[in-house]
């Protein structure tokens, strides 16, 4: 459904692209995303925030439950519970509707579940939501399917190139947290499975957000309707990760079968979420690798010729910057051609990050990497279901669905002198991690 969408504003997206290229004061804008937020006796917090503009609405419903979420032994069940949900709710029978398409994710911090309907739709929507939160009819058959359905899909990505690196080996590299298991816990019965989506996946433990083309008392009616009646559960004793306090750098090589084409990943331990140095780390990298004419583009990829390819952001590679909590990273990766060693390319690298660290960046720079952002998140607006997302997304892991506007202003505010100290006290060749990823 979000190709309704993408139909309706395409054009919307096309001028402000233009703007933004040919003049970047012509994108000096400011974002406000108005919300209601209230909360059933259940415990589910409930945010609705309404615009007319496209006949769709947006329901998505995150949970507060994610892979570093699980216990010991218990390695995989968000992945599983999040298969299951669709699969194995309480009603085997579901309508099936042409304009309707719910999808999960799950995530290291969170689960969600999303879907974008035509508005006369919202019900149904909402009643397939409620119908998950309600529990799984899960059978040990039902598991057992999924187990298979798991294994193979796990199969289908053994023979891409750099999974291994991204999945297993580098979250291992950088974190006690990232204990990296097998996403098929075949020890889990359906007892187990049940009782973990039940203590986790309860309404005391989600956030449910209506976003769109919809009428507000209509829409409290039907969440009263649908979720009032979903009993909470007590409330699970919760991980908190932390790092232990870095002794020194890491580097270590790994060999990919199936790479054609040597890489490196090089990152470094992030500061606090929403810190002024966390925005000012955020901009940098916009800076660094936002598109042509950013600093790794111009002097790496054109001038020396010697990267490929370049994938960062905080969070990176399993979230974007807002989607993780305390502890985090920020990471790239870097494809090179083989005619240049890792060591190089690390070296090139660490350059472009110094020179930044000695100098800072002028002004053109950064105006320049704020109109990028100021389009990327014009963008990210224009449907219903990603501005859903972003209203859960904060209100899970902050409190505060608010920061959707806060957030966003406290990166424009970032200065080249912020960009300059982030870059000389966090991103140094002492605190910095590095995976060499060779190939046959």
């Amino acid at each position: 459904m979000r190709h309704v969408e993408d139909v309706v504003v395409g054009r919307l997206l096309g001028l402000c692209l233009g703007l933004c290229l040919t003049a970047y004061p012509a994108v000096e804008m400011d974002f406000h995303l108005p919300f209601e937020k209230y909360k059933l006796p259940n415990g589910l917090r409930v945010i609705l925030s309404r615009d007319t503009t496209v006949p769709v609405a947006a329901v998505y419903a995150i949970y507060d439950v994610g892979s570093r979420t699980e216990e010991k032994g218990r390695e995989g069940f968000a992945l599983l519970c999040e298969r299951l949900a669709a699969e194995a709710s309480r009603d085997s029978v579901e309508p099936k509707v042409d304009n309707l398409e719910r999808k999960g994710a799950a995530h290291p911090d969170y689960t969600e579940f999303y879907g974008a309907t035509p508005s006369n739709e919202l019900g149904l929507a909402l009643w397939l939501e409620s119908n998950r939160m309600h529990g799984l009819a899960l059978t040990e058959e039902k598991l057992k399917t999924a187990r298979e359905a798991m294994q193979q899909e796990a199969h289908s990505f053994d023979g891409q190139p750099y999974r291994k690196a991204l999945s297993e080996q580098w979250p291992a590299l950088i974190s006690i947290n990232n204990d990296v298991t097998s996403d098929d816990p075949n020890a889990a019965t359906a007892a187990d499975v049940s009782k973990f989506f039940n203590t986790w996946y309860a309404p005391n433990n989600a956030v449910l957000i209506i976003s769109g083309d919809f009428t507000i008392a209509e829409a409290k009616k039907m969440v009263e309707q649908y979720f009032a009646g979903i009993p909470s559960q007590p409330q699970p004793l919760r991980p908190h990760p932390v790092e232990p306090a870095r002794a020194a750098s890491k580097t270590v090589t790994v060999h990919d079968e199936y790479a054609r084409v040597p890489a490196v990943i090089v990152g470094w331990p992030a500061p606090k979420r929403h810190s002024a140095d966390w925005y000012a780390l955020d901009m940098l990298d916009a800076l660094l690798t936002g598109g042509r004419g950013s600093r790794l583009d111009r002097e790496v990829m054109n001038g020396r010729q010697s990267v490929l390819q370049i994938e960062a952001n905080l969070g990176w590679p399993s979230s974007a910057p807002m989607d993780f909590k305390d502890p985090g990273y920020y990471a790239a990766m870097l494809i090179h051609k083989p005619a240049f060693s890792a060591q190089d390319i690390v070296d090139q690298y660490q350059q472009v990050i110094d020179a930044v660290a000695a100098t800072g960046v002028d002004s053109l720079e950064l105006k320049r990497a704020k109109a990028l952002l100021r389009l990327d998140k014009a963008n990210s607006l224009q449907t219903a279901l990603e501005r859903a997302r972003l209203l859960g997304i904060f209100e899970l892991l902050d409190g505060d669905p608010g920061l959707i506007d806060r957030d966003f202003a406290a990166r424009l505010a970032v200065t080249s002198d912020q960009i300059q100290a982030a870059a000389k006290k966090y991103l140094t060749s002492a605190r910095r991690d590095v995976m060499v990823i060779e190939v046959k």
